[in-house]
């Protein structure tokens, strides 16, 4: 199975301008992009095999495990991080390490997300009830 992204051509990125100081980590930030140069141009898994990010049929667990956290280390160096995982959890994609998060754990951020989504409606909804009542 071919990732989505992995047949796509490359086009370079200009990299910002890092601080002097080792100290500091650069943090994903989205990425602007239009129907010229969607958004996984840039990704970093077009360089990589698209076996590291699906498992293949009858994968041993340990095997499984290793894969998708080397697979996890290519997406923590992808410019185009939160655009994957958000396209992932739209879709949403399941199979494979989109976004440096597994299908499972796509599957808990979107059970977090409905569940916070409910929360937010009632909480809407209770003022407005009680100004009726009131």
């Amino acid at each position: 199975m071919l990732h989505p992204i992995e047949s796509r051509a490359i086009r370079p990125v200009a990299a910002a301008p890092q601080p002097a100081s080792s100290q500091l980590r650069a943090q994903p930030q989205p990425q602007a992009h239009d129907d010229d140069n969607p958004w996984h141009t840039g990704a970093a898994c077009c360089r990589d095999e698209a076996g590291l990010f699906f498992a293949p049929s009858k994968e041993p667990t340990a095997a499984r495990l290793a894969r998708e956290e080397q697979a996890k280390r290519v997406c923590a160096r992808c410019p185009v991080l939160l655009e994957c995982r958000e396209h992932a959890l739209a879709q949403p994609e399941p199979y494979g390490v989109w976004g440096g998060l597994t299908a499972a754990e796509r599957r808990v951020v979107l059970a977090r997300r409905r569940r916070r989504d409910v929360e937010l409606r009632e909480a809407a909804r209770v003022p407005a009830a009680r100004r009726i009542a009131g």
